[in-house]
C-alpha cells in the first residue's frame, strides 16, 4: 500500500538520517505542522459555520420585495409617493378583501359581511394569538362597498407600511395578517355559501413570503442533494462529495455572516430573489471551483509521494484560474451597483460576497480536509504514484476523440458550431420582456390573484390600487378636467379622502382616480404613459405616480441599466482575461464566444417559453440577470480551458497545446457545468416565473457554453488561428530544462507494450512539439500526429 509520508527530497540522503532530540527526523515535522495548520482551519470553518449556518435560515427576516422600495429617489412614481406620504401622515399597503356571491349577495349575507368587517381589529394572529390585526392597521376599515351587480363587496384594509419588516412568531406581519384575514373570513362567511379572498398589494405581498418560504432550506436542500448525485458520479467516491458539499455549506456561511448585517442595517437591499440566487450560486460555484483543485491534486498524486507536495502543487497550478474567474464574476457581479433598481443594485454585493465565499473555502477548507484525510478521501479508486502523465489525446475516451475531431477539422468545427449558435441567436427579437402582471408571477394558484381575478369581474379592474398624481394647487381643476377625457381613467378626486378637504403640501395636493384596467397590466402601464405625457401639456411640475407608476418605471430602469450594465461587464471580462491570458486575441474570441453563446441560448428561452410552456411574458430585468450569470459564469469555463492551454503550448507549441488542454480538462470541465446547470435548476422549486426563466436560461445556457462553445468553437477557431490567439506578445516558449522534464514523464513511464498487431517500432508518446514559428507550422493532419502519435 503507498505509503502517505512525506517524500525525501532528491539528493539529502544524509538530510534523512538526521533526527530532532523528540526521535523525529525533520519531514515527520514538516508533516505534523502540516497537519496541525490544516487542523486548525477546519476549526476556523466549523466556527463560521456555526454561527454564520443559522444566519442562512434567518435571511427572509431582512427581505424587501416593494417595487417602490427599489426604485431611485429621482423616478416620478418615488417623488409622488414622498409626497402622499406627507399628505396622509402615514405610508400604507392595502389589502383588499373581495367577497362574492354569484348569484346575488341577500340581506342576510350584508349583515353577516358588516358583522366580520367590524371585527377585523379584533382578529388573533394565527402564530400569536395574543396579538390581533388591529395593531398593525392605520384604521378600522369602513363600510364594504358593494358592487354594480350586487353579486361582490369590497373591503379596503390599509396596513401600516412602516411595520411590513416587524415579524410574529418568527413570520412576517404582512403574511400573519393577511392569514388572519382569510381564515376568519373563510370560517365566518363560507359557512353561508360566500367566497373570501384577500388581494391588492398586501395580499400579493403576502402570497410572495409564501412562495419563498422554501428559500432557507427547501432550495439549499435540493441543490446540495442534485450536486451530492452529480459528484457521486463524477468521482465515484462516497467520500469525496461530502467534502465538496460542506465547502459550499462553509462558503455560504461565510457570506452570510457579510450579508445579513447589511441589510438589516439597510445598507444593501436583499429581495426574495437575491436570497434565493445567493444560495446556488455559492453552491455551483463553490462545487465548480472544487472540481478544478481536486481534478489538479489527483493528477498531482499520480507524480508526489507526500500529499503535502501534491497539494502545493495543485493549489498554485489552480489558484491562477479559480481566481481569475473568481474576479471576473465577482467584479461582473459588482457592475450591478450601476443599476438604478434597488433590487438590482443589491444583487451585486449580495452575488459578489458569495462568490468571494465560495473561492475563500475552495482553497482552504478543501485543501485542509483533503490533506487531513490523505488519498483515502477517493476510495475506492485511491490513486497511486505511478507517474501516469495522460495528454488526453492519445487516450480512447470521449475528449480524446473530441480533441482529435477538432485538431482534424478545426475550420469546419468552428464554421458548422458558429451557424448552429447563429441561427439560434436569430430568435433573440422574439423574447418578451415587457413584463407581465402581477398575477402572472405565480406559476400556482394563489388566493391573491384569484381575487384580483374576482375584482376585476365585478369592479373597475384597478380599484384599490389608484393612480396618484400630485400638481400644484392651483393647477388641480384643470388636472382633473383633463383627467376626464383621458381613456382608461374615471373617477378623479381631489386629495387622499374622499369627503375631506385635501391637504397641501409645500404648495403641492394629491389627485386620485381610478383606472379601467388592471393596475398590475400592461394596459395600466400604458395609460400612466398616455397620462404622463398628456399632463406635461397642463405643467412639467405635475407628476404621476401609485402602484402602476412604479412598474412602468421599473420597466424603463431596467431598459437603462441593459444599455449601461452589459457594455461595463463585457469591458471588465475583457481586461481580466487580457491580464490572466496576456494577449488580445485570445480575450477577443473568448468575449465574442460567449456573446454569441448567450443571444444563442436568448434565442432557443425564446422558443421554449413562447411556443412549449405558454408563459405570458418575462420581467424586463431577466435578459439583464441572464446575461450577468450566462456571461460570467460561463467565461470560467473558457477560463478553466485557455489556461491549460496557454501551460500545454509553452511545451508543446499552440496547435497541440489546445489539442491537450481540451483533453485533459474536458471532463472536469463538462462536469462543472452539469454541477452549475443542475444548481440553477434547483430554482424552478420556487413557483415564482422570474426564477424558473432564470433557471431554464442560465441551465441551458451553461450546458450550451460548456458543451459546444468550450469544447468546439473556441478550441477549434482557436487551433485554426494558431499562434496568432497570443497577439500581440506571444507566447513565452519553455526552457530546455523544462522540456526535458517532460519528455521525461512520458517516455519512460507511459512506455507501454504494443497493441496486438502492432510492430513496437510503431508505438509512440506525445512528443514535445518544437518551437517553429507560426509560419513554419506544419499542415493539420502533421499537428494532429504531433500530439497523437
Amino acid at each position: 500500500m503507498t505509503s502517505e509520508t512525506t517524500a525525501e527530497p532528491a539528493g539529502s540522503a544524509e538530510q534523512s538520517d538526521q533526527t530532532s532530540p523528540g526521535g523525529r527526523t525533520p519531514e515527520q515535522g514538516a508533516r505534523k505542522a502540516v497537519r496541525i495548520v490544516a487542523a486548525l482551519a477546519v476549526l476556523a470553518w466549523l466556527a463560521i459555520g456555526g454561527i454564520g449556518g443559522p444566519l442562512v435560515g434567518r435571511l427572509s427576516e431582512v427581505q424587501s420585495n416593494n417595487n417602490a422600495n427599489f426604485l431611485p429617489p429621482s423616478s416620478e412614481s418615488a417623488r409622488v409617493s414622498t409626497v402622499v406620504q406627507q399628505a396622509t401622515d402615514t405610508k400604507t399597503l392595502p389589502y383588499l378583501i373581495v367577497i362574492e356571491r354569484t348569484d346575488g349577495l341577500t340581506t342576510s349575507d350584508l349583515a353577516a359581511i358588516s358583522s366580520f368587517v367590524k371585527g377585523i381589529p379584533t382578529l388573533p394572529l394565527p402564530e400569536d394569538k395574543s396579538r390581533t390585526v388591529g395593531e398593525f392597521l392605520q384604521a378600522p376599515p369602513s363600510a364594504a362597498i358593494p358592487s354594480q351587480d350586487k353579486q361582490a363587496v369590497l373591503v379596503p384594509v390599509s396596513f401600516l407600511a412602516d411595520k411590513a419588516q416587524d415579524t410574529v412568531g418568527g413570520k412576517s406581519a404582512l403574511y400573519e395578517v393577511a392569514q388572519a384575514l382569510r381564515g376568519a373570513g373563510a370560517a365566518q362567511l363560507g359557512p353561508a355559501g360566500m367566497a373570501v379572498h384577500v388581494t391588492g398589494p398586501g395580499g400579493f405581498f403576502a402570497d410572495f413570503v409564501i412562495a419563498f418560504s422554501g428559500i432557507d432550506g427547501i432550495l439549499l436542500l435540493v441543490a446540495l442533494g442534485v450536486v451530492f448525485v452529480i459528484l457521486l458520479i463524477v468521482y465515484r467516491s462516497p467520500i469525496l462529495p461530502f467534502a465538496v458539499l460542506i465547502t459550499a455549506v462553509f462558503g455560504l456561511s461565510l457570506a452570510v455572516l457579510v450579508i445579513f448585517p447589511l441589510a438589516k442595517n439597510g445598507s444593501i437591499d436583499l429581495s426574495g430573489q437575491s436570497q434565493g440566487i445567493l444560495s446556488i450560486l455559492v453552491v455551483g460555484a463553490a462545487t465548480d471551483y472544487s472540481l478544478l483543485l481536486v481534478a489538479r491534486y489527483k493528477e498531482e498524486l499520480h507524480e508526489h509521494e507526500s500529499t503535502w507536495e501534491a497539494m502545493k502543487t495543485a493549489w498554485r497550478a489552480a489558484v491562477e484560474p479559480i481566481a481569475a474567474s473568481a474576479a471576473t464574476v465577482i467584479i461582473g457581479l459588482l457592475c450591478l451597483r450601476l443599476s438604478e433598481l434597488g433590487s438590482t443594485k443589491g444583487l451585486g454585493p449580495v452575488g459578489a460576497f458569495g462568490i468571494a465565499g465560495a473561492f475563500v473555502a475552495s482553497l482552504t477548507f478543501l485543501p485542509a480536509v483533503l490533506l487531513l484525510i490523505g488519498r483515502r478521501i477517493f476510495w475506492p479508486q485511491v490513486p497511486r504514484v505511478d507517474h501516469a502523465v495522460n495528454d488526453g489525446v492519445t487516450q480512447k475516451g470521449v475528449w480524446g476523440r473530441v480533441a482529435r475531431m477538432v485538431g482534424a477539422h478545426p475550420r469546419r468545427t468552428w464554421v458548422a458550431t458558429f451557424v448552429l449558435l447563429a441561427a439560434c441567436a436569430a430568435f433573440v427579437p422574439t423574447f418578451q420582456a415587457k413584463g407581465v402582471t402581477q398575477s402572472a408571477l405565480f406559476l400556482t394558484s394563489v388566493d391573491s390573484v384569484t381575487g384580483q381575478e374576482v375584482l376585476a369581474k365585478h369592479f373597475p379592474a384597478g380599484s384599490g390600487s389608484p393612480v396618484q398624481i400630485v400638481a400644484p394647487q392651483a393647477q388641480a381643476q384643470q388636472v382633473v378636467r383633463v383627467l376626464g377625457t383621458v381613456d382608461g381613467v374615471r373617477d378623479p378626486v381631489i386629495g387622499t379622502t374622499p369627503g375631506q378637504p385635501p391637504k397641501v403640501v409645500d404648495g403641492q395636493v394629491v389627485i386620485q382616480a381610478t383606472l379601467v384596467a388592471a393596475a398590475d397590466s400592461v394596459e395600466a402601464e400604458d395609460t400612466i404613459d398616455t397620462l404622463r405625457t398628456t399632463l406635461d401639456q397642463v405643467s412639467p411640475d405635475v407628476l404621476v405616480g401609485g402602484s402602476t407608476a412604479s412598474n412602468l418605471d421599473v420597466r424603463e430602469a431596467s431598459d437603462h441599466d441593459l444599455k449601461v450594465i452589459v457594455p461595463t461587464i463585457l469591458g471588465v471580462i475583457f481586461v481580466v482575461l487580457a491580464l490572466l491570458l496576456r494577449s488580445l486575441g485570445a480575450p477577443l474570441l473568448l468575449v465574442a464566444a460567449n456573446v454569441l453563446s448567450f443571444g444563442a441560448t436568448i434565442g432557443v428561452s425564446a422558443i421554449v417559453f413562447n411556443h412549449i410552456f405558454k408563459f405570458p411574458g418575462s420581467d424586463p430585468s431577466t435578459p439583464l440577470y441572464g446575461f450577468v450569470f450566462l456571461v460570467a459564469l460561463g467565461i470560467d469555463y473558457s477560463i478553466f480551458l485557455m489556461t491549460r492551454v496557454r501551460e500545454e503550448s509553452r511545451v508543446r507549441g499552440t496547435r497541440p497545446g489546445i489539442l491537450v488542454g481540451l483533453a485533459v480538462t474536458g471532463g472536469v470541465i463538462t462536469s462543472a457545468g452539469v454541477v452549475l446547470a443542475s444548481t440553477f435548476s434547483a430554482l424552478a422549486v420556487l413557483p415564482i416565473l422570474f426564477l424558473a426563466q432564470i433557471a431554464f436560461i442560465v441551465a441551458f445556457g451553461v450546458l450550451l457554453d460548456t458543451l459546444v462553445v468550450r469544447s468546439l468553437l473556441v478550441p477549434a477557431l482557436s487551433y485554426d488561428l494558431g499562434d496568432r490567439i497570443w497577439w500581440p506578445f506571444g507566447i513565452p516558449r519553455a526552457g530546455a530544462h523544462e522540456k526535458a522534464a517532460v519528455r521525461l514523464t512520458q517516455e519512460p513511464h507511459n512506455a507501454t507494450e504494443p497493441t496486438t498487431g502492432e510492430e513496437p517500432s510503431k508505438v509512440h508518446q506525445p512528443r514535445i512539439s518544437d518551437d517553429r514559428p507560426p509560419s513554419e507550422e506544419a499542415s493539420e493532419p502533421d499537428e494532429v500526429s504531433e500530439v497523437t502519435r
